[in-house]
């Protein structure tokens, strides 16, 4: 795929973004939100481990348990349609995603801010390739690898698929928009 076939299929998943909300079936920016409560709910769930394992008090794998179920009743709407483990990457996905801002979070409060940087923008990655891949903008057997970050041949930019996927998704979600 060339950088304007790339360039054509981002114009049209904007509008048909577009024209989604337009006809109220997506609500990108609560759907945001919802994605941010399930990351924290991976988290509960893993420190509810943490602490049933440090302490031996079986309780605390019981409320892991309730947590889990809500968190699988929220994933579920936004993972709708899926296929093999689509699930389970959606969820590491966020997982990831939170776990390495919050490391990036951790090094700036250390006046570590290149460092910070670098783990955000992982961070980032990660958060959009949950989005992709939930709203089916990625195919696998499309991926393909030119150099270290240039999408094609005709890739000017060499932001990486995941740079392009960052812009794409910026572009795509406003959470700012009631």
């Amino acid at each position: 795929m060339d950088n304007d076939q790339t360039i054509e299929k981002i114009n049209e998943f904007i509008e048909k973004v577009d024209q989604m909300k337009k006809q109220e079936k997506m609500d990108l920016s609560s759907d945001q939100d919802l994605s941010i409560a399930i990351m924290n709910l991976v988290s509960i769930e893993e420190h509810f481990f943490f602490t049933g394992a440090k302490t031996g008090k079986s309780e605390y794998f019981d409320l892991l348990k309730e947590v889990r179920e809500i968190r699988k009743e929220l994933l579920k709407k936004i993972v709708k349609e899926y296929e093999g483990e689509v699930w389970c990457i959606s969820k590491h996905l966020l997982a990831a995603s939170m776990r390495v801002m919050e490391v990036g979070t951790k090094q700036l409060g250390q006046g570590k801010k290149e460092e910070a940087q670098e783990l955000f923008k992982k961070a980032y990655n990660l958060y959009s390739l949950f989005w992709a891949l939930n709203m089916k903008l990625i195919k696998t057997d499309e991926i393909k690898k030119i150099d270290e970050e240039a999408i094609n041949k005709n890739d000017k930019e060499k932001k990486g698929f995941m740079g392009k996927l960052g812009d794409l998704i910026k572009r795509a979600i406003d959470c700012c928009i009631e």
